[in-house]
């Protein structure tokens, strides 16, 4: 329970991380627009979380998939994934605290094309949630890839860990998507001000990580040396 519910915290953190928060900042400054037709906000809002859901559902059980299907990786993964994670979790836990810097920006949609899908209602919507969850930076890569993925491969219930995670990913848009449907003028100007939360629970989630990998480290390897 405690691992889904991380799954559903590292969906949250990397949406309101900077790179992910400026896509889908742009996101509810569109469905803003409509504020006149409420239903299509709803709807438009509903389907660019569930295009972000679905990109890293399908990408997540690719992987997983694949690293469990071949054999020698499964075996590998099995004996010897307790002793990575602890170094997997320190380096994330330091580039969530920007100790660790890459300069590296994800693909990117010019605003031309986003306010083409945009325009196209539900299904530009979708595709716009699903380019914008594709669209890495170094913190979602270390979140999906340095965190996730380890956490799943590591659990029977791996499959659900993708899904868990693009539910929190989509949450924070689909939240200010129902509050604008409804009406709340503001809820563009709360997006902003929850964004300014997001580094100081980036890095007690990055401390965490440290520390939860020094334990893995001294579990897993330190206290199984023999002198």
């Amino acid at each position: 329970m405690m691992a889904l519910l991380s799954a559903l915290w590292f969906g949250i953190l990397t949406s309101i991380s900077p790179c992910p928060l400026a896509t889908n900042i742009a996101a509810v400054s569109f469905l803003s627009k409509k504020i006149d037709h409420p239903r299509m906000v709803l709807w438009s809002g509903l389907a660019y979380a569930l295009g972000r859901m679905t990109a890293y559902v399908v990408l997540g059980i690719i992987i997983i998939s694949s690293l469990a299907g071949v054999p020698s990786v499964a075996n590998f993964l099995q004996k010897y994934m307790n002793k990575i994670l602890g170094f997997l979790l320190i380096i994330v836990g330091l580039f969530l605290m920007d100790i660790l810097r890459l300069n590296f920006s994800g693909f990117a949609l010019s605003g031309k094309h986003q306010n083409k899908l945009a325009e196209s209602g539900v299904l530009g919507s979708f595709a716009l949630g699903v380019i914008f969850a594709l669209s890495f930076c170094p913190i979602s890569a270390a979140l999906f890839f340095g965190s996730l993925i380890p956490l799943a491969v590591n659990s029977n219930f791996g499959i659900v860990f993708p899904f868990i995670y693009g539910i929190g990913t989509g949450l924070p848009v689909l939240i200010f998507a129902v509050g604008i449907s409804l009406g709340v003028h503001s809820m563009a100007h709360w997006f902003n001000k929850v964004a300014r939360l997001e580094i100081y629970m980036r890095k007690v989630t990055g401390a965490i990580f440290i520390l939860v990998g020094i334990y893995y480290i001294w579990a897993y390897i330190v206290s199984t040396l023999h002198v």
